[in-house]
């Protein structure tokens, strides 16, 4: 007997049933139900015990059955109506107010079901099958026991689940249908480490209601200071939420009461209208620093690539790379890819490759510099359109380093844009920059001539008839998380320990999304008509060192306290802002509000030529000084700021 029991234990404990609940994964439903049955039993006993005492002498002249047959009947035709809603398939330590509305359901149906029965007894009988004042107590009793159950199996569940487990108590920043879906997902995920304990919001028609049995809180200095900081560690903003609000405003809000700041992706990604536990993540200063995306027409380009052949030179680069991923959605024949980094290039192929595998691509190895190379990539592939992205952009190496700055930005942009001439491309889109305009340093001076080279070229075959390419310039700020960009810089110190150095206390900088950059690039490349440096409205620069003060308190230290900031000084050409026209300058309107003409002087073709031809023979002979010397002759507002090379602006004073 003893083996036997012993046996049948080890079967009980190998079973999928005692796993269940011993891990407390779930009830099985039939649990559920055995348990709802019980319950309905007791409630109906009691309900005609109370009614058997209310009125003593009722149920011997009026009732036809007993209580005990009246209480059995009742629970069998109960367990039929569980049956129909199916309250038992839910998993109890999820119940929400569906179950409720389910519960309460099945029991009103039992008792109405129950009284037309009663009624039709006393028709055709003249007696009773139950007491009706039973049968107004049941729904009463039962609803109050059932529902509970399920929310005591919840609360048993998150302390037995959660023993050892600290839990951030935190609010939700909206309250419209993205803050909905991450409160739903933050209830019934059993891993999750936040316990919601509100909702934020700053609309006076949503606050002081109630959303999910939580109060909704008002946004503003009082309420945080007297209630929000104190119930809650954490504040999740929804994704709606993110794009309509001051952030900068709020976010100074959450943090100065020591409140972690936390997002969610976007609701286009989400599955199940419901985000995943993994989709909420610390909110990023790039959130902070979008502006409103700038909506452009894409009727034009894809006019311009559609089944076309697309070279992309730098492809292996930040904005290269995003070029490719968009220029993808127009459907061009070819695309060609161009850079001379090795690794980022073959990881660029398989991203591609996987992305996009009905998409033809052809990477080619090969610098500009090399005029044969790509010569020989010109007149193999016959590019439609070239998007000109290769250069050096570093503007401290640029600095110490002119002559390859001079080789890769003049010379390999002149390369690039003779050939599209020879081979007739149709259109010649460069990527530049704000630091072209008075250019204080190597790089940004590099990039001027390379404007002035292609402004000139295009000008020369449009008088001459020598060609149809159009050259079209592109000028833009600094780009969000792009390599080597402040940023990403500014993280890898927080993640370090610190101190985050910042050159100067006032300097500061125009930024812009990649996206937002490449469809720049894309849009112009199908509106100019040539010779044209686009410029477009960049909002208000941003100072460097507000951007790691945010920075350091998003990652949960107090600065002065946690970690510093250090001042190390301007860099070597570099200067306090960036221009996107420079004072001679003035700009054209486009057909988009955002997009404008630079209206820059023009130069004669023969003349930059032959002073870009002594330039680059200056650079082949490795002699920096006159490098740059030539650089100031061609570009006469190229003044050097805290650089060796200020030398020679002395002297030509």
């Amino acid at each position: 007997m003893s083996s036997w029991l012993k046996d049948g234990f080890h079967l009980l404990k190998k079973s999928d049933v005692f796993s269940h609940l011993s891990s407390l994964s779930y009830l099985p439903r039939w649990v559920v139900l055995f348990v709802d049955v019980c319950i309905s039993l007791f409630v109906a006993l009691l309900s005609v015990y109370l009614a058997a005492k209310i009125s003593p002498g009722f149920y011997e002249a009026h009732v036809l059955v007993s209580p005990l047959w009246g209480a059995v009947i009742t629970v069998c035709v109960q367990l039929l109506f569980f049956w129909v809603f199916h309250t038992y398939s839910g998993v109890l330590r999820y119940s929400s107010y569906v179950d409720a509305g389910k519960l309460l359901m099945a029991v009103i149906s039992n008792v109405l079901v129950l009284l037309a029965i009663n009624y039709i007894c006393l028709f055709s009988s003249g007696m009773y099958l139950f007491s009706n004042v039973s049968l107004f107590m049941y729904p009463v009793f039962a609803f109050t026991l059932l529902f509970p159950v399920r929310l005591v199996s919840k609360i048993v569940y998150d302390a037995f689940t959660q023993r050892g487990i600290y839990v951030t108590p935190v609010m939700i920043y909206g309250t419209k249908a993205a803050a909905i879906g991450i409160a739903k997902m933050l209830r019934t995920d059993p891993n999750t480490q936040y316990k919601l304990v509100g909702f934020i919001e700053d609309e006076k028609n949503v606050t002081q209601s109630f959303i999910m049995g939580l109060k909704v809180y008002r946004l503003d200095e009082e309420t945080m200071n007297t209630v929000i900081s104190k119930k809650a560690k954490a504040v999740i903003v929804s994704p709606l939420k993110l794009k309509n609000v001051n952030l900068n405003k709020d976010l100074d809000l959450f943090l100065n009461h020591n409140m972690t700041v936390l997002t969610s992706s976007p609701m286009s990604i989400w599955k199940n209208d419901m985000p995943m536990p993994r989709q909420i993540k610390s909110i990023q200063i790039e959130d902070l620093l979008e502006r409103p995306q700038i909506n452009i027409s894409t009727e034009n380009i894809a006019r311009q690539l559609k089944d076309k052949v697309v070279l992309i030179t730098g492809a292996a680069g930040s904005i290269g790379n995003e070029i490719v991923h968009q220029v993808v959605k127009f459907r061009p024949s070819l695309i060609v890819l161009l850079d001379q980094a090795e690794s980022p290039m073959h990881e660029l192929r398989l991203d591609l490759n996987n992305k996009y595998p009905e998409q033809h691509f052809c990477v080619f190895l090969g610098d500009v510099r090399n005029k044969e190379r790509m010569e020989h990539l010109v007149s193999l592939y016959r590019p439609n359109v070239i998007y000109h992205a290769a250069a050096y952009k570093h503007v401290p190496l640029m600095e110490e380093n002119p002559v390859e700055s001079v080789l890769a930005n003049v010379q390999g942009t002149r390369n690039m844009a003779d050939l599209a001439v020879k081979y007739g491309v149709e259109r010649f889109v460069m990527v530049s920059t704000d630091k072209a305009v008075n250019p204080t340093n190597v790089m940004g001076a590099s990039k001027r001539i390379a404007e002035i080279y292609v402004q000139s070229l295009n000008r020369k075959i449009a008088e001459r008839g020598e060609g149809s390419t159009k050259f079209i310039t592109t000028r833009f700020g600094n780009v969000l998380g792009s390599n080597g960009s402040v940023i990403p810089y500014f993280k890898k110190q927080i993640e370090s320990g610190g101190p985050v150095t910042v050159t100067h206390p006032d300097i500061i900088r125009y930024f812009m999304t990649i996206p937002e950059a490449c469809m720049l690039v894309l849009e112009a490349g199908a509106m100019g008509n040539g010779g044209e440096i686009y410029i477009f409205d960049m909002g208000e620069p941003v100072k460097i060192v507000d951007l790691a003060k945010k920075m350091i308190r998003l990652a949960g230290y107090r600065l002065g306290e946690d970690m510093e900031i250090v001042y190390t000084g301007l860099r070597p050409g570099e200067k306090l802002y960036e221009e996107l026209l420079n004072k001679k300058e003035t700009t054209i309107a486009t057909h988009h509000p955002k997009i404008m003409i630079a209206k820059v002087q023009e130069y004669s073709y023969e003349n930059v030529s032959a002073m870009i031809d002594e330039l680059i023979g200056f650079a082949n002979q490795c002699k920096d000084y006159l490098v740059v010397a030539q650089m100031k002759k061609i570009v006469p507002e190229f003044l050097s700021n805290n650089s060796p090379y200020e030398i020679l602006d002395i002297k030509k004073e």
